[in-house]
């Protein structure tokens, strides 16, 4: 492992396009890459970062899109039924 396999939080978040506190965020939660303390430091692998953005993508590609959302992205224009008949 070398220097530059290690990133400080600001090199992170650099990577991964996100705010500082978010990674911060995401550390309290346990959802974001995996980082580690090294002193009062917090630093993350290359790899991790790396294979915590294709699980991103993958569960992005893996979700299912929900009725009505085609996956070119435009919502289906079909007519709604009218609330008419409902009482309020």
């Amino acid at each position: 492992m070398t220097d530059h396999d290690l990133l400080t939080i600001n090199e992170a978040a650099d990577l991964v396009r996100a705010p500082v506190a978010t990674l911060r965020y995401w550390r309290h939660l346990g959802t974001g890459p995996r980082s580690f303390r090294v002193g009062r430091r917090v630093l993350y692998q290359r790899a991790e970062i790396d294979a915590w953005i294709d699980g991103q993508a993958r569960a992005d590609r893996d979700r299912v899109r929900p009725p009505g959302r085609p996956f070119g992205g435009e919502p289906d224009r079909r007519e709604r039924p009218s609330a008419a008949g409902y009482r309020e």
